[in-house]
Order: C-alpha cells, then sequence, then structure tokens
C-alpha cells in the first residue's frame, strides 16, 4: 500500500497537500465530535445521578407511611426499592467521573497536541511553497530579461553588417593615406554575389528580379502600421499575419493556408520579415502575431522605408546610434540605474560591447537564480517528504486514538451498570468495526492526487547548450550533449553499481538494494554533486552508501521532461493490456509491445536495454522470486512509463507494471527484435539517400548561430539545381557498401549486430538451461562468483547501425573488466549471433565457442565495465 509520501504531490506542491490538509483537518473536526459526545454524556450522567439521589429525601419528608411498621415485609421491599435508588445516583455519578478521566481530560489533551502538530506542518510547508513560487517567478523574470538582452546584441550585430551594404546612405570620403579595411571589402563582395542569387519561396526559385517585383506589390498592398509592445515600445511598418496569408492567398494562388505560412517563413528565413513581440521567429496565420517588414526588403523592392519622426521630448536611445526597429528597450528604472550622464564608469565603452556585458550579466543573474530554485526546490521536496511522514504516523495515531477513546467509554459504563449490557454490546460491536488500516487505506484511495514525481525547472541557454546540468534535461539532448547513444550518467551509475553488487554479503542484500527506502536528503546530496553536465566520477559514489547510488538512479529517471518509454504510447500501452487478446497469448503481446517500443528514439530504447540488461541480470544471478520481481516491478514503474498528466483513473492503473513484467520476463524476445528493425531501418536509410525518395518534412531550424552560413550554403545548391551547370553534390549518406565519407563510422568494438550501443551485460542464458539448484553470489564458492562476466575471450559486442529519423547512432561496447571463467551455468554467456558475408547467423549451442579457464581468469576483478564510443553526427 502506498503511504502518504508516495500519493499527495502535485505539480505545483500546493494542490496535492491542500487535498491532504483539508482531510487532516476533517480528522481534527472529528476528534471535537468525539469530545462534545464524551462531554455531554457525562453531564447527562451526573445530572441523572443528582435527581436520582433527590429521590429519597422527598420521600422521608412524607410521615405515617412505612415508618411506622418496623418489621413488615411491605415495608423491607419499600427500603429496598429506597437504597436502590440511592445505589443508583452514586453508580451515574460514578460514571460521569469516569467517563471525564478515561476519555474527556486525557482526549483532550491529546486533541490539541495533535491538531497542533497538524497546524505547525501546514504553516511551515505553506511558507515553504509561497518562498518557491517566488522565486519560481523571480526566474521567469530574468530568463525573459536575458532573452530580450541576447536578442538586442543580435540587433545590434545584424545592424553592424548592414551598415556597411549600401555606399549611398552612409557615404565616408577616403582620407589621405588612410588604408582601405579588408573586412569591409569582403563583405561587400559577399553582398554583391548575394545580390546575384535566387530566392527559394514555397516551391518556387525566384530570380532577383522577379523577388524585387514581388516584394513591391506586396509592400504596396499588404496592410501595414505601428504594433505598440509593452516595454519595448512601437515598432513600424509592421503586418499581422493574416494579412499577409490573405495577401498570398488572393495574389499567390497558395492552395491552403500551411502553404501560405510556408511562404511567410521562407520571407523570415531570408530576411524580409520578422516577429516582434514574442519569442521566436515563426510564420503563423494569426491576427495577434505582428511581423515587421525588414530594411532588406524595402532596400530590394526599391520602396523608401517609413522612419519614426524625430521627437524634442526627452528619450534615452538604445545605443550610440540613431535607434533601432525597437526604439524603446527595457524598463524605465532599468534605464534610470543604467543612465550614467557623463560615462564616467566605463568611458571606452561602445554600445555593442555594453550590449554584450549587459547580455552576460543577465544570464548570470538568471543562471544563479535557476541554481537557487532548483536548491529551494529539493529542500521543499525534502520537507514536504519528511512532513508526509511525519503527518501519517499522526493520522493513524489519531485513528487509533479514537478506537481507544471508544473502548474507554464503554468500559467506563459497563464496569459500573451491569443492566446497560446490551448498550455496551452495540458499543463494543462499533468499536470492533473500527479499523485504523482500513480507514487509511481508504483516505489513501479516495483522495490521493499523484506519485511522486519531480518538476525540475531547468536552465535554458539562449543558445540551447546543456553543458551545465545533467538532472531534468531531455534525454536525447543530453546523450547528444555527452556524444553517446546512452547517457554518461546511467552507464556510470550501473557500472559502478555492477562493481559494487560482489561486496555485499549475500543475495538478500544485493536483491535489496533496489527496493531500499533512502532518505530524500540523501538522494538531493548526491544528485547536486553531479548534477553539472560533466561524467560522474566513481570517488563520487563511493562516498554514499550503494542505495542511495541506487536511487540517484530512478531520481533521474523520474525528473525525465517525459518517461523513459514516452507518455506518448501511453494509451497504446493501455490498449494492449485492456484487450482480452493479449491475455491470452504471450507472443501477440510481446508482438504489438515491440512494435510500440520501435516509435521511441534511439536514445530511449538504447537506455530502456541497458536498464532492463542490468534488472535481469541481478534478478535471475541471485535467484530472485516472484514476490521480490514484483516488488521491483512496482518500483521501477513510474521510472519507465508515466501518463502525461496524471488522473485518478491513471493512479490506479497497472499498465506501467505490467509492461516491466514484460520487459523482464521476454526482455531477449522484445530488443532482439527492436534491433533487427532498426538494422532494416538502417539499410532502407542507406539505400533511400537524397534523391531516392525520401519524403521526410523539412523541419523548422532554431539555431540561428550560423544562420548565415546556412542561408549561403543552402542558396548555392539551389542555384546549382536550377542551372544544371554543376555536377551533384556527394550524398552525405554513407554508401551501402561501406564507401568512406564526410559521415563515415569508425568501426566499433563488437560486431554489428544492433544499433544500441549500451548492453550493461551478456545476453543470460535461456532459464531451461539453467542449473535447478544455483549458490549464492557471495564470492566464498570458487565456482560460481556473484555479477561476474566473462574476460574479452566471450566479451559479446553491441554496435549502432546509423541513419535513424531522430539522428545518427553511436557505436558502443561493453568491455569487461576481468576475465571470469564462469563453470556449470554461464549466466551471462556470450551472444551466439554472428555475421558471414553480410548476415546475421544465430550458431546453435552446440557450436558457440568456449572460453578456456586460465589461473588469469580466476583472478579477474568483479563487476562489468559499460564503453559508450562517441557519436560522428
Amino acid at each position: 500500500m502506498p503511504g502518504f509520501a508516495d500519493s499527495f504531490w502535485s505539480q505545483d506542491y500546493a494542490a496535492g497537500l491542500g487535498v491532504l490538509f483539508g482531510k487532516l483537518q476533517q480528522g481534527v473536526v472529528e476528534n471535537r465530535q468525539i469530545l462534545t459526545i464524551a462531554r455531554l454524556r457525562a453531564e447527562a450522567e451526573d445530572v441523572y445521578g443528582q435527581r436520582l439521589a433527590e429521590i429519597a429525601p422527598a420521600v422521608d419528608k412524607v410521615q405515617g407511611g412505612f415508618s411506622r411498621d418496623d418489621g413488615a415485609s411491605v415495608r423491607k421491599a419499600y427500603e429496598g426499592v429506597r437504597t436502590e435508588m440511592q445505589e443508583a445516583s452514586k453508580n451515574h455519578k460514578k460514571i460521569a467521573s469516569n467517563i471525564r478521566d478515561l476519555v474527556v481530560n486525557p482526549f483532550s489533551r491529546w486533541a490539541e497536541a495533535h491538531e497542533a502538530r497538524i497546524q505547525d506542518s501546514q504553516d511551515e510547508l505553506q511558507a515553504r511553497i509561497k518562498a518557491h513560487d517566488r522565486q519560481a517567478e523571480l526566474v521567469k523574470k530574468l530568463r525573459s530579461n536575458y532573452f530580450n538582452k541576447c536578442r538586442l546584441v543580435e540587433d545590434l550585430e545584424e545592424e553592424n553588417k548592414l551598415a556597411f551594404q549600401d555606399p549611398e546612405t552612409s557615404p565616408t570620403p577616403k582620407k589621405a593615406g588612410s588604408s582601405i579595411i579588408p573586412q569591409i571589402k569582403v563583405q561587400e563582395e559577399e553582398d554583391e554575389e548575394d545580390d546575384d542569387e535566387p530566392y527559394e519561396i514555397g516551391d518556387e526559385i525566384y530570380s532577383p528580379e522577379q523577388v524585387k517585383k514581388i516584394l513591391s506589390h506586396m509592400l504596396g498592398n499588404i496592410k501595414m502600421g505601428e504594433t505598440k509592445v509593452p516595454i519595448l515600445g512601437t515598432y513600424l511598418n509592421t503586418s499581422s499575419g493574416t494579412d499577409i496569408v490573405e495577401y498570398l492567398q488572393r495574389h499567390m494562388g497558395t492552395s491552403s493556408v500551411s502553404y501560405a505560412e510556408r511562404i511567410g517563413q521562407d520571407l523570415i528565413s531570408h530576411g524580409f520579415l520578422r516577429l516582434i513581440g514574442n519569442v521566436g521567429n515563426t510564420f503563423v496565420n494569426s491576427s495577434k502575431m505582428s511581423y515587421q517588414w525588414r530594411p532588406k526588403a524595402f532596400k530590394l523592392a526599391g520602396v523608401p522605408e517609413k522612419k519614426a519622426p524625430l521627437s524634442r521630448t526627452f528619450s534615452l536611445p538604445l545605443n550610440g546610434s540613431e535607434g533601432s526597429d525597437s526604439p524603446v528597450v527595457g524598463t524605465v528604472s532599468e534605464y534610470l540605474a543604467n543612465w550614467n550622464v557623463l560615462n564616467t564608469s566605463r568611458p571606452n565603452e561602445t554600445p555593442a560591447e555594453r550590449l554584450r556585458r549587459e547580455a552576460k550579466e543577465a544570464d548570470d543573474r538568471y543562471k544563479a537564480a535557476v541554481r537557487k530554485l532548483d536548491e529551494m526546490r529539493c529542500e521543499l521536496e525534502e520537507a514536504i517528504y519528511v512532513h508526509l511522514k511525519f503527518l501519517e504516523r499522526c493520522e493513524l495515531d489519531r485513528l487509533k486514538a479514537i478506537k481507544t477513546v471508544v473502548l474507554d467509554f464503554s468500559g467506563a459504563i459497563s464496569n459500573v451498570i451491569p443492566s446497560l449490557q446490551s448498550t455496551v454490546d452495540n458499543m463494543m460491536l462499533f468499536q470492533e468495526t473500527v479499523q485504523p488500516l482500513g480507514d487509511l487505506r481508504y483516505l489513501l484511495e479516495s483522495y490521493r492526487t499523484g506519485s511522486f514525481v519531480p518538476k525540475v525547472v531547468v536552465y535554458e541557454n539562449y543558445y540551447n547548450k546543456v553543458d551545465e546540468q545533467t538532472f531534468g534535461v531531455d534525454i536525447e539532448a543530453r546523450a547528444r550533449a555527452d556524444k553517446k547513444r546512452v547517457p554518461i550518467i546511467v552507464t556510470t551509475l550501473l557500472t559502478y553499481l555492477d562493481h559494487a553488487y560482489p561486496d555485499l554479503e549475500g543475495d538478500e542484500a544485493r536483491r535489496g538494494v533496489w527496493l531500499h527506502e533512502v532518505p530524500l536528503s540523501e538522494v538531493h546530496k548526491l544528485r547536486n554533486k553531479i548534477n553539472d553536465g560533466k561524467p560522474p566520477s566513481m570517488e563520487v559514489f563511493a562516498e554514499f552508501d550503494i542505495p542511495t547510488v541506487a536511487n540517484v538512479l530512478k531520481l533521474y529517471l523520474l525528473e525525465l521532461p517525459d518517461s523513459l518509454v514516452s507518455s506518448h504510447v501511453y494509451e497504446i500501452v493501455r490498449t494492449i493490456y485492456s484487450t482480452p487478446a493479449a491475455e491470452s497469448t504471450d507472443a501477440a503481446r510481446v508482438s504489438v509491445l515491440q512494435q510500440t517500443l520501435s516509435q521511441l528514439r534511439l536514445t530511449n530504447i538504447a537506455t530502456l536495454d541497458a536498464c532492463m540488461n542490468h534488472f535481469t541480470r541481478l534478478i535471475d544471478l541471485t535467484s530472485a522470486d516472484e514476490d521480490y520481481i514484483s516488488k521491483l516491478a512496482a518500483s521501477l514503474a513510474p521510472c519507465i512509463l508515466r501518463p502525461r498528466v496524471e488522473t485518478s483513473l491513471t493512479m490506479e492503473e497497472k499498465h506501467a507494471y505490467r509492461l516491466v513484467r514484460d520487459l523482464f520476463a521476454h526482455k531477449d524476445a522484445i530488443f532482439n527484435e527492436l534491433k533487427r528493425m532498426s538494422t532494416l531501418s538502417h539499410s532502407s536509410s542507406v539505400s533511400g539517400g537524397p534523391g531516392g525518395g525520401s519524403n521526410r518534412p523539412r523541419a523548422i531550424s532554431t539555431d540561428e548561430s550560423n544562420r548565415k552560413a546556412h542561408v549561403e550554403e543552402r542558396n548555392r545548391l539551389l542555384l546549382e539545381k536550377a542551372s544544371g551547370s554543376r555536377s551533384r553534390a556527394t550524398s552525405p549518406a554513407p554508401s551501402p557498401r561501406g564507401t568512406t565519407g564526410a559521415h563515415r563510422r569508425d568501426r566499433s568494438i563488437g560486431g554489428p549486430e544492433t544499433r544500441f550501443p549500451i548492453q550493461p551485460s551478456s545476453s543470460s542464458s535461456p532459464s531451461a538451461e539453467r542449473m535447478p539448484h544455483r549458490q549464492s553470489l557471495g564470492p566464498v564458492l570458487p565456482k560460481r562468483t556473484s555479477l561476474e562476466v566473462p574476460g574479452e575471450d566471450g566479451h559479446q559486442a553491441l554496435a549502432a547501425a546509423d541513419g535513424a529519423p531522430n539522428g545518427g547512432a553511436t557505436d558502443a561496447a561493453i568491455a569487461p573488466a576481468g576475465d571470469i571463467h564462469v563453470e556449470k551455468r554461464n549466466s551471462l554467456g556470450r551472444s551466439g549471433a554472428r555475421f558471414v558475408g553480410g548476415r546475421r547467423v544465430t550458431l546453435t549451442s552446440s557450436q558457440q565457442p568456449t572460453v578456456p579457464a586460465t589461473p588469469e581468469t580466476d583472478r579477474g576483478s568483479h563487476g562489468v565495465t559499460l564503453v559508450d564510443a562517441p557519436m560522428d553526427d
């Protein structure tokens, strides 16, 4: 059963905690109701006893009755009744006293302390959440300021480049004896060459003269005006996206809105338009998106550009020049803070240097704020984790206290008045029906808001670099930054754990590594030491115990923006396990899982393959039972597959757990087929190079650091294609016969069986060939060592094939840490696949070569070393 620490998380932290504290405050009210019942019953018993005590004095005031007959039997009956009234009075007063002493007084003190504990936890967590939210808002502001500064630097650099293109607008008389600046001459020659190159707009190629006529007609017919952007100021010569698309559909005969948007995007790419008031530079058919016509469009069309009129009012210029397309940038307080009339702080600083310095300062402030937010988030999660554990104990204690109160309440009555035994029996029955664990389970099942899936606010570099952070970064971006198919953090953690298993005493300790509950603060300590974007060092792991290192890997997978098996296929996985046909045969379900997992990116598949190899080896070599496999699958399920949005329905679903169980049971069948499919995909991609009929859509580029070089190269290729006078460029795709080229991949350490580079162990032997009675993994017995792998002679490498849709693959292999001879049972045996004549041939068990045992092999080091070769693309 999940606890509070795994059930009341939400993306903003406050929603899940609000539900929990609402239920806990409801428990406080329930305590008051119990106290009210006990207090009123004690008062009622006291009043009843007092009224019973008044009966005897009232009867004694009547004279001449039973007092005159001393020995009459009737008088004895009367006196017996009178005495019973007095005893009843005493009994009811005793009941009232017992209720106050046993129920009201102790439970009222405990209830007050319980309410104080709940309120203190709520106040502390609310204060932490408010501080975290304020820091998050500050990060957003600093990020916006940093991006604005970077855009100003780019605008200034572009204006400086365009400042020397037209000698008529800015004549500079040459002085006698002055030298010619080489950079300006080169820029003029490049500009002259650019004027003669054709332009590709949409699916057509236009000459400069045709583009001149088109732009002239556009500038004369498309509605233009002024657009005012808060803080940034007013932009001149702007048109909305809908006006541009309407013109293109009316005058250029575009067939659809999407094709018109492509033409608009090409106008942006050629420097005729630019997006204002928003981040990015994408053309969209929207009336809310405004685009400014650049000076290049007016210059090429020969149409005079509308300039901002000179103002007599006081204004602060953007830089030392006459201004730019955005006349006002930043806030008034920022200008006044940076305004230095005498320019005494940096007298020799140019406007360009000032903008670059301000962008660098904004970047440093934004980066520091992100680090502080990350620290506050970790501290908040640690506090929430501790408080949820504490509150779970408090709620369980409250339910047990109510159970005790009901028992004491019934005892206070049953010990005094046996005649009320039926009432007491009913109360005892009610007491027996109270089940604290059942009530706690109901609370969790009815009101839980989500499991622990931290949402990391990562530092977003303007130039799309991820060199300074590891956790929370997209796994493919992290792998590309590492130049590996599998991120280095994953391979390093698995390698360290493989080396650490033999040092543990017994298989139970090795299996418990992944199920041991580690405090979140300890996991965050190790996370903070390796969250720098650099390959982690083994010495850092040695400072922590083995379960903490294992939990860091689970935390890394939880903090990914998307789960390892992408949430895009969650509905497919749900359908697989909801279909009755999938329940009938494993073969049908495995086949569908193969097709589903083949939709993932190569990095996700390779990382999943590496993790599953590690866990299946651990299960196999430690002889794990069904109970352990179920617990391990339940622990890893949220790390492997999560829905895009967690709801009350998805929290009750077990599809991720069942997927992990299938990956454990059918790992070889699933991943061998994925490797075969990826090899076929590679072959088809090689044969279908440039001009081979590929219909892959063109993606919008987001990296504009080398925009000019890319545009020039693209225009050059289009000119060659249009004129037909030059030969076709050599295809960058690798030749099917292994011809070397610009994108040739070096040979990997292992054979070319698969495109997945990381496999922390060789394929395990089939379960049918395993020995029925296996020894422990401990190093005591000489014939069976724990988690040891064959040496170089028995090494099986995995090589990745190239040509995937999402980028090239990498070569990787598993390098053994030492040659270990395994007798009688080769659970880490080599794959029987060999390549003969370019085709894969699987050898039978009798045909597979064996590794001879030598004295040197028995003295090899424990574990396995993962080697992930660098990417060539």
